[in-house]
């Protein structure tokens, strides 16, 4: 008895090519190495509160083939992420719209608001933008670049934003309407109890073994006749491999490990205060302040518990601080800059000569998703298999 796959990882990438494989009459298993599936979308509850432990995930997408897809395994609620930026004492909406600017300029029409931009764009003289910086003052000039760019973005990289490169903010978000709906997609909303339900639904029935690096010779993997038996681990249990991790630990580093962001979190269970700030999310744009935002989790399912509806007593915030990616650290965000893509494409071309081994997923890929692309390209891999 053996699989014809082995699926390295239980975040969603592999949660749902593992769902596919199992309703085509094709036998996985998923190991992983962490202690819980999900991956970086895993919530768990704390005090009738979903903590979602990796920081904020809402759901959106204008795929309506992947919408009508995760239905099957969760029921969402009608979440809209509207963010807010807190500068020093002055609050302001995001994306950056007609609330931002009204409260910025003391304008009310949105050609008043044009005429502040270009103003600005034009005071700053910038040509062929050399930084992102430059890029930045070069699309909505000089004080929503101070204010609610510049800090937040130094604090995410670890660099000044004279030191990075443009093409990180190609474009910024600017809508001359009264919309504080941060996303343009059709579909959005959290599924109600959490993703880590929806992600055990869509591995009912598959073997899933934490703990579990794909490194270690041996594990115990139950047997595909579904009674119970177990056997090790080896050469003779699977046909082909899905690797979601790190593409450059899966080849030893040889040409140099690639770069990544990581973030630190530190929660806080606050049983006297029922509301902190009013908002699931707010940033924190200046660098002085060494964290990004702060999430207050009941907020993202309105206050209330999913299973009873009651008002839910107390919060838990959780404050979010970038950092510098070493090994042990969990790996968060390619720097894909055109030296880490360079790096990139040797182990790709690696990748191409292993036969039985697919790669997938942002870190076996080297590249950020969105929810929606992780499924998307999980379903397609499966359609192309």
């Amino acid at each position: 008895m053996h699989y014809r796959w082995l699926i390295v990882g239980a975040g969603l990438f592999g949660a749902v090519f593992a769902r596919e494989m199992k309703n085509k009459g094709v036998s996985c298993a998923v190991i992983d190495r962490r202690s819980h599936i999900a991956g970086n979308i895993y919530t768990e509850k704390r005090n009738g509160i979903h903590v979602h432990r990796y920081g904020a995930h809402i759901f959106h997408t204008s795929d309506k083939e992947v919408w009508e897809y995760v239905q099957q395994f969760a029921e969402f609620n009608q979440y809209i992420n509207s963010p807010v930026a807190r500068y020093g004492d002055e609050i302001y909406n995001l994306p950056f719209n007609m609330n931002t600017f009204s409260k910025m300029w003391g304008i009310r029409t949105p050609q008043e608001a044009k005429d502040m931009i270009a103003r600005q764009v034009r005071e700053a003289q910038i040509g062929e933008p050399a930084n992102l910086e430059e890029q930045a003052l070069s699309l909505v000039g000089r004080d929503i670049y101070e204010k609610l760019v510049k800090g937040y973005t130094e604090k995410q990289w670890g660099r000044d934003c004279t030191e990075l490169p443009a093409f990180i903010i190609r474009r910024l978000p600017v809508r001359f309407i009264y919309d504080n709906n941060y996303f343009n997609d059709r579909y959005q909303g959290i599924p109600i109890g959490g993703y880590t339900a929806m992600v055990e639904k869509m591995l009912e029935g598959v073997p899933v073994i934490l703990n579990t690096d794909f490194g270690l010779a041996v594990s115990e993997i139950p047997a595909p006749d579904g009674e119970g038996t177990v056997f090790a681990m080896g050469e003779d249990t699977f046909d082909k491999v899905l690797y979601t991790g790190m593409i450059d630990e899966f080849f030893g580093q040889c040409y140099g490990p690639l770069e990544y962001r990581s973030l630190h979190f530190e929660t806080e269970e606050m049983p006297d205060t029922d509301n902190f700030q009013g908002n699931a999310v707010v940033n924190y744009t200046e660098r002085s302040i060494p964290y990004t935002r702060i999430i207050e989790h009941k907020f993202f399912e309105f206050g209330k518990d999913s299973e009873t509806g009651e008002e839910i007593p107390g919060t838990i915030i959780t404050r979010e601080y970038p950092a510098a990616w070493e090994s042990g650290m969990e790996p968060y965000y390619p720097v894909n800059n055109d030296k880490n893509n360079a790096q990139y494409e040797k182990y790709r071309e690696l990748a191409a000569q292993k036969k039985n081994v697919i790669f997938g997923g942002r870190l076996g890929l080297y590249q950020y998703f969105d929810m929606d692309k992780v499924i998307r390209a999980a379903l397609d891999l499966v359609k192309e298999i």
